[in-house]
């Protein structure tokens, strides 16, 4: 039996691959927030492709996680976003049919140290052991229409964040179109719509939650690094 804390891959009749692929940007107003620095080099212009991340293995874990908070950093930013679970291989799907491609959906608690530039490798920014939370996921059939649903992240007792995945660049079957062009996602795979602006941030011994209907409730805290988690 699993421990509280683990993750079970097993999402019947599929199974979760342990690919978890992030998209940035995806929200118009993630692009305002960079202001002048999107037309800086090396890119001088905003990106005309999906901006995408890896969350790794050792980022994956289950509901009550624990996330170490990095001493120097004080501050973990904590994002939520829709999971689009992939069903089959999909490669250069049009959008039209982008849905039969998908299995499910799964909440997502992405969690990173917070940081401006998305310009320069942040890896060990992102890819903090424990700093990307899945919830359970659920068929694809749940969701009336996953481009439009709230998404409720709360830190301690207070309200602190509404996302909302409606006016994304990218809605779910758009994404999916641009991403399978030129890479191949494959059964079990989880395509995150991405983080809105606004994430709100929370500090060691604080708890956090996030919550959307029809994908259920993620929860978490957030604890001191020691040398021992660290190592």
């Amino acid at each position: 039996m699993s421990s509280p804390c683990s993750l079970d891959l097993d999402f019947a009749p599929w199974r979760l691959s342990g690919v978890v692929i992030g998209t940035l940007l995806n929200d118009p107003a993630s692009l305002a927030a960079i202001g002048d620095a999107v037309n800086a080099p090396p890119y001088k212009a905003p990106p005309r492709a999906p901006v995408l991340y890896v969350k790794p293995r050792n980022t994956l874990a289950a509901d009550g996680a624990a996330v170490a908070v990095p001493g120097d950093a004080g501050r973990m930013e904590i994002g939520a976003s829709l999971g689009i679970v992939i069903g089959r291989s999909a490669c250069r799907v049009r959008a039209d049919e982008a849905l039969c491609f998908v299995a499910g959906w799964v909440l997502v608690a992405d969690l990173c140290v917070p940081h401006g530039s998305l310009y320069r490798p942040n890896v060990r920014l992102r890819a903090r052991d424990s700093s990307c939370l899945l919830g359970v996921p659920v068929p694809r059939d749940t969701l009336a229409d996953a481009d439009a649903l709230q998404i409720r992240i709360s830190v301690g007792d207070r309200p602190a964040h509404v996302a909302r995945t409606a006016g994304m660049t990218r809605p779910v079957a758009q994404l999916l179109q641009d991403v399978t062009e030129f890479m191949t996602l494959h059964a079990g795979d989880v395509l995150m719509l991405g983080v809105a602006a606004g994430a709100p941030q929370g500090g060691a011994d604080e708890s956090f939650a996030i919550d959307c209907d029809g994908l259920g409730r993620l929860h978490g805290r957030l604890v001191a690094e020691t040398e021992e988690s660290s190592a």
